[in-house]
């Protein structure tokens, strides 16, 4: 049988010729299929295009490049821009492993403006065109990798030939950041597929339920650290406990840790792994939907104190983040309606086709859970690449969190799970931005998971919860600033709320 080729899709002017150059330079044969279409047709694709129309001209192509794929065997592959129209290579596609470089309208007219595109005259030309297509790549795609540098994809590379090796269905994200790039892979079954990211000597940081059930899946391991489950487990104390078992278990500079767990394991281990001899690398294996959703990408780690959620931590960018839905399979559906919460709001931040699909859930499935991870991951992903450090943007993820946060301290992390209370808080924040008919659909949603949409804290509860966001981390002299929303997709940060109003909000969740 043939061996699947990797092929490189993406809108024009994305850079796929020099992704084949970076597949060149690796030692795969590579075959452009620019030149394929200009040979076939003895003149420059402009030229052929004008005489023969886009008609004569794609089909042609359909023909050529289906012809290709289905006989292909290993190497790298670059498509047209419209090659993916055709459905004879879309047909053809599923056995190779599909890379999407991903641009947007802007950036990619800004590279193809001075060049003779006949169906990208305009800025508007390649808005509207991109906009046909993006449903395509993002049906057919493998693996995406964000347009960026000319080297991005060689960095990728190992990553994207790694995806033969993996589960079928399993997929890859690139995520570039300031401080550097990692893989994110997603799919069902990783833990068990005998392939890993970093050759380094690994430990493990888990806590007793998780590790119970999947850290022998990580072996070979030098050493593991556990603790117990819970948010308990994110103090000062725990941190240096964890921090001495490496020590005592020999963890060097040159070794990673792997992050075994939810949302609490990923921010000590990303905690841990910054400080412990100034820095080793993380690996972030996510078993919760919480953390394959949301806090398992971009790099935010840290531990709690008495006076607040997550006070003490730093940026640290794991090394890589596999995110194995499989494990998902074992929670109790309370937690994975708990955990839809972060995707819920990564809809309602992203607008479009995000929101469309988390609005219409009914019931948690499989491969729902699988769709909306790599979708959240990308969407979080695109924010922290434009935003690292949260200057910016990436303010924007904490939509539903000023007031969330405000409830699990002040209710000492006892009445609510994480996503219980960013649930309470996306209300509070709709009520704040003045969005009443929203804030009555995300309510709808919530209920209709069963999660609880009241306060179950009293008036005593309320005082606690303001409290708690006169301690917020993210306040200035100016005050908290509010992650507003009036409609999805168009997220407004940085609101200073009369504290009269964000009473207001607060006690509205009363029953």
């Amino acid at each position: 049988m043939s061996a699947p080729a990797i092929v490189f899709i993406g809108f024009m002017g994305a850079g796929k010729s020099t992704a084949l150059a970076a597949a060149r330079r690796a030692g795969l044969e590579t075959t452009e299929i620019d030149d394929l279409m200009a040979a076939a047709f003895g003149m420059p694709i402009t030229e052929a295009f004008e005489k023969h129309g886009e008609d004569g001209f794609r089909a042609r192509e359909a023909a050529i490049v289906g012809e290709l794929l289905e006989k292909a065997d290993g190497g790298a592959i670059a498509l047209g821009g419209g090659s993916i129209l055709s459905q004879r290579v879309r047909a053809a596609l599923p056995r190779h492993t599909v890379v999407w470089i991903q641009v947007d309208a802007k950036e990619a007219w800004r590279r193809i403006a001075h060049s003779d595109r006949p169906l990208a005259s305009s800025a508007a030309d390649v808005e509207r065109l991109l906009a046909t297509r993006l449903p395509l790549y993002e049906e057919l795609a493998d693996a995406v990798v964000p347009v960026g540098d000319r080297e991005i994809v060689a960095r990728a590379l190992t990553a994207i030939q790694a995806l033969a090796e993996l589960p079928t269905g399993s997929k890859l994200l690139w995520a570039a950041t300031a401080s550097g790039d990692y893989p994110i892979f997603v799919g069902r079954g990783l833990l068990g597929a005998g392939w890993w990211p970093l050759a380094s000597r690994r430990f493990c940081l888990t806590d007793s339920d998780v590790g119970a059930l999947y850290v022998d899946r990580l072996e070979p391991l030098v050493g593991t650290a556990t603790v117990a489950p819970g948010e308990e487990a994110k103090t000062l104390a725990e941190t240096e406990r964890v921090l001495r078992l490496l020590a005592t278990a020999g963890m060097r500079r040159d070794d990673h840790l792997v992050a075994l767990g939810g949302g609490v394991i990923g921010d000590l281990g990303g905690f841990c792994a910054h400080i412990y001899q100034r820095g080793v690398s993380v690996v972030q294996v996510p078993t919760t939907f919480v953390s394959q959703v949301d806090s398992a990408y971009g790099g935010k780690t840290g531990v709690d104190l008495p006076e607040g959620k997550n006070y003490v931590g730093a940026f640290q960018q794991p090394s890589a983040v596999l995110a194995d839905t499989s494990t998902l399979d074992s929670l109790p559906s309370w937690e994975l309606e708990s955990g839809f919460v972060e995707a819920l709001k990564t809809g309602l931040l992203a607008g479009g086709t995000l929101w469309e699909r988390v609005r219409s859930v009914e019931t948690i499935e499989p491969d729902l859970v699988d769709q909306l991870v790599f979708a959240c991951a990308r969407y979080k992903s695109e924010v922290v690449a434009e935003d690292e450090r949260e200057t910016g943007r990436r303010a924007v993820l904490n939509l539903g969190h000023t007031v969330g946060h405000g409830i699990e301290t002040g209710a000492a992390y006892t009445h609510y799970s994480h996503g219980e209370a960013i649930g309470l808080g996306l209300l509070a924040a709709l009520r704040l931005s003045d969005a009443p008919q929203l804030r009555a659909e995300v309510e709808a949603i919530l209920q209709r998971l069963n999660l609880p949409v009241r306060l179950r804290l009293g008036e005593d509860g309320v005082e606690a919860i303001l409290d708690a966001l006169q301690r917020d981390k993210k306040r200035t002299a100016a005050g908290v600033g509010f992650v507003l929303l009036s409609e999805p997709g168009a997220p407004r940060v940085g609101q200073l709320i009369d504290p009269a109003r964000v009473r207001s909000a607060v006690e509205e969740l009363l029953p």
